[in-house]
């Protein structure tokens, strides 16, 4: 914190939102000062109020259904105040994007898909700067390239459905730092970022800080993240900030009961428990209690099962594979130059097996991901599923097949149908691969699935934008399982999913794979998520798989530079 002078101040907020007929409150009695200069993060699980009170700042609650009941909001410049919940939506442009900068959670549906990235950079430019033409175009390729992304001509001219999650994510850094703001919101900013970027642009988000004395909102899931980047930590409970002090006092010497819980359910790269602790073993049970479910299986126990695990069947093989998405086609179509983004990958994964696979954003593991579904065209090679060779199937073949092999996508909102309440979806893959007997039946899966992931059963007839991000990606989770598969591609399944939460899913598709003997590749930038899930462990860069290790081995004696500079950076981190 450079100096005291008070930026901004969130004094008894209220908020509520109107549900089944009447306004509820959701955030109650929220009190906080951000000083020039300094650094706070809002730490709590998924739909405790973190982003609806990061929104209420900017006024971009959803009109007529949410309203702030209470309070205010004062930004200060100097000698003038404004009461930020006070003002127009014509008066709030001039706060927005200039004054204020906010980096949102979910890239894909941030970014609008008909407009190039250069030309959304652009236009926060041109709407709070004087720059045009060349200077304009030269001030955006500029910021591209501060935000660490790769061949910035080309992102320039691309769509965002041609990045990976982690890149369009690094645009909308680049969108919310365009204008220098006084204030930077960042809502969960490093959520699809694997380590190594994670780390570049928290360090570069800090420099920003520095350089032009910004102040920064720091809204996250990951501990390690928050402890790293923020002077002052306020955790938010049910809509309440239960516990706020220093980072280093908050996860030293935690106090409330819920603090002790979100820092024990992060998974630990030193150690494996069976199970990771959940909240409720802390808010249920005396608040003294520091360490819950840490029981571990002995070298020994492991050894013998990976050694049954390895003598069993292969339930995928995947054999040369090349998926190569065209860059550059000539007047007829016809391409001229190729991303490897798949480039020969072999691999097999065994029945039971969980199988990680871990890389930097934009180094192919999603679309090794939706090539193995055949959701990604295959340039060459085979795919062989219990057997049989599905890159050679028909369409129809392959439909058949999906219900043995499932996703989990990375970005739930996008993949959810907003007009389909999330009961139906839940319950229209199992009407289509004749899960069920009767609709009462498969209503009544749905609802003991959405349990088990952490909802309620009363969520059924809800839809997909009355949800937080991390509910939502608790939705396709439920999805996913709903039709009783075999493989699950897990691409970044719980990376919106705070800490606590988090652990409850893991610790399910943990069961669940030992119950229906599931098998799983599971795909994550967070490598201490990866070494929990994990028996083996792959690292991919530029399209090749350069190291295959037991998930234990690699982390104590990675084989490649590559590996050991993202081992490196997680302890940077704060894990």
């Amino acid at each position: 914190m450079s100096n005291s002078e008070t930026l901004l101040e969130v004094s008894n907020i209220n908020i509520e939102f109107f549900k089944e007929g009447r306004w509820k409150s959701v955030v109650s009695d929220v009190n906080f000062t951000l000083n020039k200069g300094e650094t706070i993060g809002i730490v709590g699980e998924s739909g405790s109020g973190k982003t609806v009170s990061a929104f209420a700042i900017l006024q971009l609650l959803p009109p007529n259904i949410s309203r702030i009941a209470s309070g205010r909001i004062l930004f200060s410049i100097g000698n003038e105040s404004v009461d930020l919940s006070k003002l127009s939506e014509k008066e709030m442009l001039k706060w927005r994007g200039g004054k204020i900068g906010m980096i949102f959670q979910e890239p894909m549906t941030s970014l609008n898909p008909v407009h190039t990235c250069g030309q959304q950079v652009e236009e926060v430019l041109q709407i709070h700067s004087k720059l045009k033409g060349k200077e304009l175009k030269e001030r955006c390729i500029e910021l591209l390239s501060e935000v660490k992304l790769p061949r910035v001509n080309e992102i320039y001219k691309a769509y965002p459905h041609q990045l990976s999650g982690g890149q369009r994510q690094r645009v909308m850094i680049a969108m919310a730092i365009a204008c220098e703001p006084l204030l930077l919101i960042a809502d969960e900013p490093t959520t699809a970022l694997d380590v190594t970027v994670q780390k570049e642009i928290l360090q570069l988000l800090n420099e920003l800080r520095k350089k032009y004395q910004m102040s920064m909102l720091f809204i996250s899931h990951d501990l390690g993240v928050v402890s790293s980047v923020c002077d002052r930590v306020a955790v938010i409970y049910k809509g309440c900030i239960v516990e706020e002090g220093s980072s280093k006092e908050i996860f030293i010497h935690p106090s409330h009961p819920y603090t002790k819980g979100l820092i024990a359910c992060k998974p630990d790269i030193a150690h494996r428990p069976d199970k990771l602790p959940v909240i409720s073993d802390f808010i249920q049970l005396s608040s003294n209690i520091s360490v819950i479910n840490n029981e571990e299986a002995s070298l020994e126990e492991r050894a013998e099962r990976l050694k049954k695990l390895y003598s069993g069947e292969r339930i995928i093989s995947v054999e040369e594979v090349n998926t190569w998405i065209p860059v550059k086609k000539n007047l007829l179509g016809k391409p001229l130059a190729f991303l490897k983004a798949v480039n020969g990958v072999s691999f097999d994964i065994f029945e039971g097996e969980t199988l990680g696979l871990v890389g930097e954003s934009g180094c192919g593991k999603t679309t090794l991901g939706r090539t193995i579904l055949r959701l990604s065209p295959m340039h060459s090679g085979k795919i062989i599923y219990k057997g049989v060779d599905i890159s050679s199937l028909s369409s129809h073949e392959m439909r058949n097949l999906r219900k043995d092999i499932q996703i989990i996508f990375q970005d739930p909102y996008s993949s959810l149908n907003p007009r389909i309440r999330i009961g139906k979806a839940i319950t229209e893959p199992m009407l289509v691969h004749g899960i069920g007997n009767s609709h009462k039946e498969r209503k009544e899966k749905a609802m003991h699935l959405l349990e088990r992931v952490g909802l309620e059963r009363n969520h059924y007839n809800r839809y997909p934008h009355e949800f937080s991000g991390g509910q939502r990606q608790r939705i396709c989770i439920a999805r996913s399982l709903s039709v009783e598969p075999k493989l699950i591609i897990c691409d970044e399944s719980v990376s919106a999913l705070d800490v606590s939460v988090q652990a409850t899913v893991l610790n399910l598709l943990n069961e669940l794979k030992r119950e229906f003997n599931l098998t799983y590749l599971f795909i994550s930038h967070d490598l201490s998520v990866v070494k929990f899930m994990a028996d083996r462990i792959m690292v991919m860069k530029a399209g090749k798989i350069i190291e295959e290790q037991e998930a234990d081995t690699m982390f104590l004696a990675p084989q490649t530079e590559y590996t050991k500079e993202l081992l490196s950076s997680i302890k940077m981190l704060g894990e």
